[in-house]
């Protein structure tokens, strides 16, 4: 009944392999670096809240329209969609502190309203704001 003894091979590793865990790390961290950029695409827009006073009118604004037909307008004057990028560099470039913002009608489908807002970001404008009616002059219309 003996145990025959091994050669000294009976040691336990007591050591834990992190090569799987630095791996898969490794894996997870450029699945990360490839999908970040991609999460933060979209348009930046500052949205007052509907409840808020009215802004101060000090002329330095531009108010980008979109009427229920679709029809852009810078201010007053009626601007061709392909147009609207150029003209907004050209205005803003005279007097760079200038706000934008942007007045569209609740029937104008959304793509239109976004094709305007990607016309504004492209004429390097960071921050749009978005005009809206106070809750008290809908409820009376």
């Amino acid at each position: 009944m003996g145990f025959s003894a091994n050669s000294g091979d009976d040691n336990l590793m007591s050591e834990i392999n992190v090569t799987p865990f630095v791996d898969v790390m490794l894996v997870l961290l450029i699945i990360f670096m490839v999908t970040a950029p991609m999460m933060a695409q979209g348009i930046n827009v500052a949205l007052p809240q509907a409840t808020a006073e009215a802004l101060p009118s000090d002329n330095t604004e531009i108010i980008v329209s979109l009427d229920k037909d679709g029809k852009v307008f810078i201010n007053e004057t009626q601007v061709a969609i392909e147009l609207l990028q150029k003209n907004i560099k050209d205005a803003v470039a005279a007097k760079p502190d200038k706000k934008v913002y942007l007045n569209a009608d609740k029937r104008v489908p959304y793509g239109d309203v976004v094709k305007v807002m990607a016309e504004v970001k492209a004429a390097g404008i960071e921050k749009l704001g978005m005009v809206t009616q106070p809750e008290e002059d809908k409820k009376s219309n």
